[in-house]
């Protein structure tokens, strides 16, 4: 056995034992919760016209028309410039799309694109070849093709109008096509850097350990909490192996932080799992009023010269349910509030009342997040 087969062995048998060891434990893949600095998508957009719309598009947008003179001047048709065009069959229209990562010249990625004008839907139309800039200016893709509009409206002639979903916007799929690669530095230095996609000082480290762990000391310096520096091959094949083995490591996650959030517009209640609450006894009760209006009626005889008179007669009642009260003690967790809570069948609503005055009280060991 060669110096090099043993090595790949011994290779593999860590990476087995590092794998069969996560899972016992908590443990994510790095590429789950790591991004490579560097190695990034780009957003790409630019502004064209959709024809072929069956009287839904511009009819008296100004630069509506102004844009379909310029794409018939590419034509080589001349139009006089104080000629007012009335097209109801055009609409211009912002595209946008996303470059992926090392996509190539040839290469296709998906496009959506968003009505600017008057235009009252985009179904059944087509864009015409539109350029997809960067930032920087440069062209990078240029987009074509028919457009799937998933919304639809209709029009009476009295003016009222059904509209489901949003059908000023439309996608095409693969509709554009890649005319330049954006220059990356992936293979220019010696090192790469993981970031973590949430901020962790604890998972920062064990990313670190676990790398070292495979490839010796040194190789991988955690930052801070969000970056860790792994020296790396320079060679490009090699350092695509090497990254493909350290993305495939699983790694212990540090625990979250203990946190409740509330989304106070749509009642939704998200406690996490860390959360404890210190000994605190609580109790939750509703007042129901009730305001009854009615009236009372009074005619007059036939024969007599009254006047039928109204009178209002209110009645008014309140009840007060029993609040029931529940009791948590020292070091109680998640589980402990939502079967006391389910117990006395508080509503989302009060549950929301109820986590506030728990935070105010001092009660709650997390963060109460209200959005």
């Amino acid at each position: 056995m060669n110096k090099k087969m043993f090595k790949s062995i011994a290779l593999a048998l860590t990476i087995f034992t590092s794998l069969f060891a996560a899972t016992n434990v908590q443990a994510a893949r790095l590429k789950d919760m790591a991004s490579v600095e560097g190695v990034r998508a780009n957003q790409l957009t630019g502004y064209g016209l959709v024809v072929g719309l069956s009287g839904t598009g511009d009819k008296n947008n100004e630069f509506g028309s102004q844009s379909f003179k310029s794409m018939l001047n590419n034509f080589g048709i001349k139009v006089p410039e104080n000629t007012n065009l009335k097209i109801k069959d055009v609409s211009p229209v912002v595209v946008h799309a996303e470059l992926p990562p090392f996509a190539k010249p040839g290469q296709k990625i998906d496009v959506t694109v968003s009505a600017i004008g008057e235009a009252t839907s985009l179904r059944g139309g087509s864009l015409v070849q539109t350029v997809l800039k960067g930032i920087d200016g440069n062209i990078y893709a240029v987009a074509q093709g028919s457009l799937v509009v998933g919304g639809l409206g209709v029009e009476g002639k009295d003016g009222s109008r059904v509209i489901i979903n949003t059908p000023t916007v439309g996608r095409i799929a693969n509709g554009a096509i890649v005319e330049r690669e954006v220059p990356t530095s992936f293979a220019s230095s010696d090192d790469v850097v993981f970031n973590l996609n949430r901020p962790d000082f604890t998972s920062a480290r064990n990313v670190a350990n676990a790398i070292n762990g495979l490839f010796g000391d040194n190789t991988a310096i955690a930052q801070d909490a969000v970056s860790i520096r792994v020296l790396a091959p320079r060679d490009p094949t090699r350092r695509v192996e090497f990254l493909s083995t350290l993305e495939n490591l699983n790694i212990d996650e540090g625990q979250d932080l203990a946190k409740i959030v509330v989304n106070s517009r749509t009642g939704t209640i998200v406690i996490g799992s860390n959360v404890k609450l210190k000994p605190v006894a609580v109790t939750h009760g509703g007042l129901t009023v009730t305001v009854n209006e009615d009236y009372d009626v009074s005619q007059p005889n036939s024969f007599s010269e009254g006047q039928t008179v109204v009178t209002p007669d209110s009645s008014i009642q309140a009840t007060e349910k029993q609040g029931k009260m529940f009791k948590l003690d020292t070091g109680a967790t998640l589980d402990d509030l939502v079967r006391a809570i389910n117990e006395i069948g508080l509503a989302p609503g009060d549950l929301m009342s109820v986590l506030e005055a728990l935070d105010k009280a001092g009660a709650i060991e997390g963060q109460l997040v209200i959005i």
